[in-house]
Formats: C-alpha cells, structure tokens, sequence
C-alpha cells in the first residue's frame, strides 16, 4: 500500500476545498439565476407555458423560496402524475395543521388545457408573493393544480381553439383518453378525475377556483364569473355567496377597472334578450366541490379578448378572492361547519332544480349590438355582431334556481357487498361506512325503476339516463355479513344522496353503473308458457279481470300476442325480483 506524504495530503486537502467551494458556489448561483420570469411574459403575452416548462417553474420556485412545496400525487391518465403546490407563509405544510387555523384556497388550472390563462396567472401569482411584490395571505394557505389535464397539456397544437384570440399554441380540451375532466367528477372514469378526488379530500378547501375560457356570445367584459348556484348550495352558506363573496369580488375587480359580469349563457343569440346562471351540476368541478359545502367558482375570460388582456383580468380576479378570503375567513369557517347540520335538519333534501321564474336580478349589461344578417356563405340568417356599436344597458339575469324535487333525507343507505365498483368511489371520496358483522333481515325503502329514457348520442362515454320514474314500497330485506351500512349524518352525506338517490340528475344510475339491473336475465319460451299462463288465469280470477281490462283499452297490446303472454309473465312468480330492482336501499 502507497502511503502519501504529509505535503501530498496537505494539497489533496485544498484541491478538495476547492472542487466544492466551486461545486457550492454554482449551485448558489445556478439557484439564483433563476429569474423566474414566466414564458407568458418573455414572449409579451402572446404565448404560454408548456407542462414541463410549468412543473420546472415551481420546482424552482420550492427550491428557493422556503414557503413554497411541490409534491406529485397519484396518477393521470397520460401516465404522469398530479402535481400540487402549496404556498403557506409559515411553511407548515401539514393540512390537518392548516386547517386548525387557516382557510385553504385551491386553484385548479389547465382542466381544459386550451384555456391556459390560470396556468400563467398563477404562476406569477405564487412568485409575485413570496418575493414580497404582494402581501403574503396570514390567515390563508394556497394550493394550485399547476396543470390538472396532463395529457390534453402534452397534446399541443395551434388549430383546435377555434374561437380564441391567443395563446399561439396550447393543449388540447381532450385528456390521454380524450375524456372531458368537466365532467368526471362524479363518475371518475378517468385516473385525474380519481386522483383529484386524492387531493381535494387530503386538503379540503374553503374556497375552490377554476380558471376557465369562455365561448358563446360576444360583449364588452374580459371576465365573467360562473360562481357555484347559490340556492344549490343552501342555507346561510349559500346566502353568503351570493349576497357577500360575489359583490365583494365584483366591487374590488371594479376598483382595478376590471369590469366583471356573471358568466353570459347563451349560444348563437345576443345576452341583451338576457340570460340564465348555469347550473353546475355535480359532474362540473364546482357542482362537486358543492357537495363538501365548498365555495366554489369558476373564471371565465372572454375568449376573443387578447390573451394578454386575459392572464392580467384572471390574476387580479385571484388577488382579489384572496383578499376576501382573508377578510371573511372566521364566517367561511363558521358557515361550513355548520352547513350539514343544517341541511339535515331540515329533513329533506332538493336533487332536482330549475329556473325560478318569479325572481331575476337586473344587470347593467355592457354588450354590443348584434343583429341576424342573411349569410352570403349559407343563404342562411346568421349573428353578427358590430363591436362599434357598444351600448350598457338593463339586462334580466335568472339566477335564482328552485327545487322540483326533494328527497326525505334517509338516516342510512345499505349497499349489498357486490356492487364493489360503488363502494370503490363512495371510499375514495372518505365516505364513512361500516359493514354488518351477520346476516341481518331489515324493513327498507325499495325502488323499482318503473320508467326511464336514455340519451341517444354518446356523452363522455356514457348513454345517460333521465327522467326516471320509481315505485317506492317498503320491503323486508335479508343483507348479508359485509354488506355496507352508510349514515347520512356525516360531512359527505350531500355526495351520497347525490350520487345514490337514482333520480338526481348525476346519480350513479344516471351515469349507468346499474345498467345490469335494467336488462332481463330469464325469460321464457312462448309455446311452454303460454299453457302456463292460462293456468294462472284460471287459478286467479283478479288478474283474468286485470287482463281482460287491458285488453279492451289497450289497442297495441290486444293485437300483440308476444305482449300478452310477456305483461303475464310479469305478474307471475315466474318473473326475476331483480329485474329493475335497483340495488341499493335506505332506512328512514
């Protein structure tokens, strides 16, 4: 063995002080020169940023400033995961820690990738404070899915976003599956739509933010806000919303001279004939958000606004919903722990909604005029607006929504074990439920689905149902040991009665998850049951009147021999219980 000298030693010592003296100051420096100005703003607003030129943003941005986390979450369909990043002025990171304490805001960015402006606004939103250009949130924590629909993201091009003045390139609306994310909440076939469900339930947000572009109708507003319905959300929570948070908002976005409007919905006519409020059902991602009594909106900016015009309305829209977090946080707390007591209280719980035709608010609408021209390309009569001609003037805006259908709240559901796939979603959304340790007979609410129609085109991979009619009986019911018992006294008990109930418009059965039940398993062979039909007949004198009946005042069913001998199948013991027997029940 080679032994070095005192001097060798003594010169390997400082050549090692050296290499890490250069090492450190690099990387000091390589940290440094990261200057954090964003794609959207070295190209003067014309473009913005890509998925990785996102996540390498806020990687950066943890790595320097101490109030800043980026974690990656669960999986996308693309393949890559979810990101989250939090910016919390104490740097705890802890969400049962923040929420002993603070309000949680989550923004939710690129669910259409198209519609990019969150995604730039909010990066320099998270810059903008922890370099001091803007007060920290105290009593608030953010959190941002820097982009949600990953695949879309990687799915750049130029062409797709018809109507959209900017950027000059951008994500596709599609995910890697080319599922819409807008409309997955509720049935979660996707793997964001799963993984978000991850995060919203790890952080439980106060306040919910989705940055969105608008199409349709044409107006003099950069932005316009698509808050959650207000009489969807209920109570003193509700009321909140509507009569405090959303004039709070418009107020402070005035004082900027950002002119806002509630998001304009309507399609190939002009908004001055005056416009409803959306009504975010629970597969949008404030229709979800909803359900955990969660105040949600959603950013609309104009699409044919320059994209510049648009990142600078979203980022101040953003400041401004942090100021108000900030400024209302004990009555956001206060109003969201009481919000389940509160509805059920009240016994009963509304699953359908219209327009409430007895209330409007009036707007004073800045459009401008348009008028239906005859097409020199179709002969047709098309919209053409002159945005020469601006006017403002009285508007009637339908944001008032009232039940047409309410539901007597059910101390509990019971799920039988096999239907596994429900009992998948109803736990990834922390759904408290227990599992009966025997065999157990128990008086329930049965539904027999007595009618039904199906949409006839496809809607994000699903043929959905509406208009379903019920006969309701009590029934004694054997359940079996592992079969689910679920309370609906617990935080998540809107998300059960929405997704079990299966005439809420986003039920799992609306979504088709009990298509099985709709389909015959034993029939029978005419030329054996016909026999069989007449014994019955003679052995039961009501139904040969019952018969009979139906035969002299239903015409189609006289002349269709098959029909007979089917609606007699049916009313004989012959007949399958599950056929049409949805096969979840309730307790009163």
């Amino acid at each position: 063995m080679r032994y070095l000298s005192k001097n060798q030693i003594i010169i390997h010592f400082f050549i090692l002080v050296f290499i890490f003296t250069i090492w450190s100051c690099s990387s000091k420096t390589d940290k440094i020169s990261y200057d954090f100005i964003t794609k959207f703003e070295k190209s003067n607003g014309l473009e913005t940023a890509t998925y990785d030129e996102t996540i390498a943003f806020y990687e950066s941005l943890a790595q320097t400033f101490s109030e800043v986390k980026i974690d990656s979450i669960g999986e996308t369909d693309s393949g890559k995961p979810l990101h989250i990043v939090t910016l919390s002025a104490d740097a705890v990171f802890n969400y049962s820690e923040i929420r002993k304490s603070k309000r949680v805001l989550l923004i939710n960015n690129g669910i259409h990738p198209g519609e990019s402006d969150g995604t730039d606004a909010t990066m320099m939103l998270f810059r903008d404070i922890v370099e001091g250009n803007i007060d920290m949130p105290k009593s608030t924590v953010l959190v941002t899915i820097p982009i949600y629909n990953v695949g879309g993201s990687l799915n750049r091009n130029s062409t797709t976003r018809t109507n959209q003045n900017g950027p000059e390139s951008y994500g596709f609306r599609g995910n890697a599956r080319n599922f819409d994310l807008n409309r997955d909440f509720i049935k979660s076939d996707t793997k964001n739509a799963r993984t978000f469900a991850q995060i919203f339930h790890l952080i439980q947000p106060d306040v919910f933010i989705d940055n969105h572009v608008s199409n349709g109708a044409d107006y003099q507003y950069t932005l316009t806000h698509l808050f959650t319905q207000h009489n969807k959300l209920g109570g003193d929570l509700g009321d909140f919303l509507h009569t405090k948070m959303m004039p709070q908002l418009e107020e402070k976005l005035v004082q900027k001279a950002w002119d806002i409007t509630p998001y304009v919905n309507v399609f190939n006519r002009t908004p001055d004939e005056g416009f409803s409020q959306f009504m975010d059902s629970p597969r949008y991602s404030t229709g979800y958000t909803t359900l955990w009594n969660t105040l949600g909106m959603m950013v609309e900016t104009h699409m044919l606004k320059p994209y510049k015009q648009r990142v600078e309305g979203t980022y101040e829209l953003m400041k401004s919903m942090i100021e108000i977090t900030e400024d209302e946080g004990e009555t956001i707390s206060a109003l969201r722990k009481d919000a389940v007591s509160n509805f059920i209280n009240k016994k009963v719980y509304p699953i359908q909604w219209t327009i409430d035709t007895t209330k409007t608010t009036t707007l004073n609408f800045k459009g401008f005029e348009g008028t239906m021209i005859e097409s020199n390309f179709t002969g047709a009569k098309r919209l053409k607006y002159d945005t020469n001609k601006p006017f403002t003037k009285p508007v009637d805006y339908k944001n008032y929504m009232t039940s047409i259908l309410d539901i007597e709240i059910p101390e509990a559901y019971i799920i039988p074990q096999g239907w596994w796939n429900i009992i998948e979603l109803l736990k990834l959304n922390n759904i408290e439920m227990s599992r009966f340790e025997r065999d157990t007979i128990l008086t329930v609410k049965s539904y027999k689905i007595k009618n039904y129609e199906t949409r006839k085109q496809p809607y994000e991979g699903h043929y959905s149902h509406y208009n379903v009619a019920l006969d309701v009986s009590e029934e004694k019911v054997t359940f079996f040991k592992g079969d689910y018992l679920i309370n609906t006294n617990q935080n998540g008990f809107r998300y059960v009665i929405e997704t079990l109930e299966p005439q809420a418009p986003d039920s799992f059965f609306s979504w088709n998850f009990f298509d099985t039940i709709l389909q015959q398993k034993e029939g029978f062979s005419p030329y054996i049951w016909e026999d069989k039909a007449q014994q019955l007949l003679k052995a039961n004198p009501k139904l040969q009147i019952d018969y009979n009946l139906k035969k002299t005042f239903d015409e189609d069913f006289a002349n269709n021999w098959y029909a007979q001998l089917d609606w007699l199948h049916k009313q004989s013991e012959n007949y399958e219980k599950a056929h049409l027997q949805y096969p979840i029940y309730s307790i009163k």
